[in-house]
């Protein structure tokens, strides 16, 4: 979690720093444990004049009472247990100032333990500054962080080469780390900026020229800062904005349904049309909401927002949303990606993970792994795990779509983390799309959103109504059972119970919606005919009833076409009769026995799952 360093709130907070320069650039800032990442900050606070009056003097008072010795890094050290330690932990923000701009820098951790941390650091940075101890010269850290940053689609990156004072400032020396990190970038294909000597300790080259470093007739790191090209800000790219929640009011009349998240890039107003990713539902924004603040009509990358919508569409947690005239996300399934694992398990081709983007959290498989390369080394190797510090180029395929951009539309929604055993073991970036099974079915359901037309009746209110859940309730089976009776029998005594329920004949699909298909069974034609059931389903549950179907030897392919289309949680796959040996997904096995029994444990599942329920009771 990243947390603001605030000095005991005296430096710069955010919202201050806001008020100093309508531009900003993040920074992050990245090496090897004690190479001096925290000196140089603890340098560009202090010279920058970014630390509050007398904050300095105090942080030196405070070391001469305890007979310590002053460090800039203790002006940036602001936990107790990171300074006992003498390392950095997690990342952390902090704010600085020049003429030209203000400065957020997120300092990353260092250690192999907390590498993964300076994934979630790096996150938001344009540029970055990496630091190389010139006494121990490139680790393999150093290494591993270039790759990293090339990686999470930072172009814009200094090299620092640090505590040249403890090389008595030797220019030859400086220039052998040069020539071999140069090297390695290279073969990476990231090119660097700028390459700087520096002495965070006595301040060299950080924001001022000295004597020490007279052989160097380059800028000073203020100066390359400042220099950078920050001409594309976050505002001015297409709008993205994970959505974290939707939060609903009832107290005295408050009907608001407010949609909530932090803009990941762009900006929003009052009237822009909006899109909801990988369902497809649109909708205008009504209102702008902002907790205890003034009415505002717009907002912009960064800000943690809210907003209403003029129709209300049920969308949920991990939609990503879009503006419907900007450049349209990927939706998909299967994905081709570039994988830094950190994992103390290997990552292993063909076993099942959580991939977190945005906000969305769906279960994914290792589906191939393409090819290993170790980010260190750079040696490369045909393997189907990844271990530990490792590179790899991975297919993924989710167990539902997601939507995303590819690394080279959009950097920041592009990332993802590879969740194992409750923990974010690895990350990466998403290069290509790859098309499944349903890619087709997905591309007309998101056409079929976008032009729906919503009643003013919403389904919360025909589920209070009708006292149920809407859900399509399929039966399936082998041949020889007795499926569309039972299924006719189900909805006879839902009916005499009073549910709205709807009994639906596969063969009144097939000779009336489905009479333009060919007759032939090919698996084209299955599809289309699972497709428009689906469909109708879709219909009949936005008007509130439980749909029975039954039809024979559902398979896997069938309900992954039906969830595209639908919803996952408005399915119900039922299995009657002998089950052993299938691989379909069902939510209940009944044996063949009286229709009053199986009725009975169906309703039960029903019951339970709160497909049916009575409001009076």
């Amino acid at each position: 979690m990243t947390k603001i360093v605030d000095l005991e709130k005296e430096v710069l907070t955010e919202e201050s720093a806001d008020k100093l320069s309508e531009e900003n650039m993040n920074i992050v800032i990245v090496g090897h444990v004690d190479h001096g990442k925290s000196t140089i900050i603890g340098r560009l606070l202090a010279d920058t004049n970014s630390l509050p009056k007398g904050k300095l003097e105090q942080v030196k008072e405070t070391c001469r009472r305890n007979s310590k010795p002053f460090e800039y890094s203790f002006l940036l050290d602001a936990l107790k247990d990171e300074q006992a330690q003498g390392i950095t932990i997690d990342s952390a923000r902090v704010f600085f100032k020049t003429k030209k701009r203000k400065y957020i820098i997120i300092d990353a951790p260092g250690h192999i333990e907390f590498l993964k941390n300076m994934v979630t650091g790096a996150s938001r940075a344009e540029a970055a500054l990496l630091v190389i101890d010139a006494n121990e010269g490139v680790q393999e850290n150093s290494k591993r962080h270039g790759y990293l940053l090339s990686m999470l689609g930072i172009r814009q990156i200094v090299v620092l080469v640090n505590k040249m004072d403890l090389i008595g400032y030797d220019e030859e020396r400086y220039y052998e780390i040069v020539k071999e990190y140069n090297a390695f970038l290279k073969e990476i294909g990231v090119n660097v900026d700028k390459f700087i000597p520096v002495s965070g300790y006595h301040g060299d080259f950080i924001v001022k020229k000295t004597d020490n470093l007279s052989w160097f007739d380059g800028e000073t790191v203020l100066e390359v800062l400042d220099a950078m090209d920050n001409s594309k800000l976050p505002i001015d790219e297409v709008f993205r904005m994970p959505v974290q929640d939707i939060y609903k009011f009832t107290n005295n009349g408050d009907n608001r349904r407010i949609v909530a998240g932090t803009i990941e890039t762009g900006k929003i107003s009052v009237g822009d049309e909006i899109i909801f990713y990988p369902s497809g539902k649109k909708s205008s924004i009504k209102s702008i909401e902002y907790f205890n603040g003034p009415v505002k009509t717009e907002d912009y990358a960064g800000s943690a927002t809210g907003f209403t919508l003029t129709e209300q569409i049920y969308i949920t947690r991990g939609e990503l949303a879009c503006k419907s005239n900007e450049l349209k996300p990927q939706v998909a399934t299967r994905i081709s990606t570039k994988l830094f694992w950190l994992g103390v398990n290997d990552l292993v081709e063909g076993r099942q993970y959580f991939l977190k983007n945005g906000t969305a959290k769906v279960q994914a498989k290792i589906e191939k792994v393409v090819r290993v390369l170790d980010a260190s080394s750079l040696v490369s190797k045909e393997s189907n795990r990844v271990k530990r510090h490792e590179v790899a180029e991975v297919i993924i395929e989710t167990i539902k779509p997601i939507a995303f951009d590819l690394t080279k539309d959009l950097a920041n929604t592009s990332r993802f983390v590879i969740i194992d055993d409750y923990e974010i073991s690895g990350g990466g970036i998403i290069q290509e799309t790859l098309e499944d099974e349903q890619t087709w079915i997905r591309e007309k359901v998101l056409t079929r959103n976008y032009k729906w037309e919503n009643s003013h009746i919403s389904k919360r209110q025909r589920a209070e109504r009708f006292g149920q859940k809407p859900t399509l309730v399929l039966i399936t089976g082998n041949k020889d059972v007795n499926k569309k009776e039972f299924a006719k029998y189900v909805e006879s005594r839902m009916f005499a119970e009073g549910r709205l329920v709807y009994y639906l004949g596969m063969s009144n699909l097939l000779y009336g919606l489905g009479a333009d298909i060919k007759v032939e069974n090919s698996m084209e034609n299955r599809q289309e005919h699972i497709r428009r059931l689906a469909e109708i389903s879709h219909i009949m549950l936005d008007a509130g009833h439980i749909v029975i179907v039954s039809a024979t030897d559902i398979n896997n392919n069938d309900i992954d076409i039906l969830k595209n289309v639908m919803k996952p949680d408005e399915i119900k796959v039922i299995w009657l009769g002998d089950y052993e040996g299938k691989e379909t997904n069902i939510n209940l096995h009944l044996d063949d026995e009286s229709f009053d029994s199986m009725y009975l444990k169906l309703k039960t599942m029903l019951q339970e799952d709160q497909i049916i329920f009575n409001m009076w009771e």
